[in-house]
């Protein structure tokens, strides 16, 4: 069994040279999924990636043509910095955001959709790349680890909203 659709098991797919698609079914009606997702009161809490990181800056403009903007930083005082903003805002159920990382990395657009069925919800989250080998850059960067960590603490987190 491949675990998809199972609570508390993530998947990913790549569709297309330029896709990945990451889903993950979670314990939560929809409405409480996106306020977790869009809320910067919450997502400092989950949104983290490895160990030791914190997120000292989260700004979230939920409109469209509203921006957001994170930074993480380490125990050891170093940071990382991403912006975007929202083309589209379908509270609870679609959100399509612009991410960029820097000069360094092309921008995204990321593609999030919730879908309830019986107070569970499934996230799919479909990241669209410029090209395929930014694609594939990303993959090779450890982003299914920092993923998986993160969203390991929004079921954690999601357990208290409820």
């Amino acid at each position: 069994m491949s675990g998809a659709g199972m609570v508390g098991v993530t998947t990913y797919e790549t569709p297309t040279d330029t896709q990945v698609v990451i889903k993950r079914v979670v314990d939560a009606p929809r409405r409480i999924v996106f306020d977790a997702w869009t809320n910067p009161q919450y997502v400092p809490r989950w949104l983290l990636g490895p160990p030791g990181w914190t997120m000292p800056v989260c700004e979230i403009d939920l409109r469209p043509g509203g921006t957001w903007h994170y930074v993480w930083r380490r125990a050891d005082g170093s940071e990382m910095a991403m912006h975007g903003s929202y083309k589209e805002v379908v509270p609870p159920e679609r959100l399509v955001s612009t991410e960029s990382w820097g000069p360094q990395w092309p921008e995204t657009v990321n593609t999030l959709v919730l879908a309830e069925s019986g107070g569970r919800t499934t996230i799919t989250l479909t990241i669209t790349y410029p090209s395929r080998e930014a694609r594939d850059a990303a993959l090779q960067t450890g982003m299914k680890d920092g993923l998986e960590q993160g969203y390991a603490r929004l079921d954690a987190l999601l357990t208290t909203l409820v």
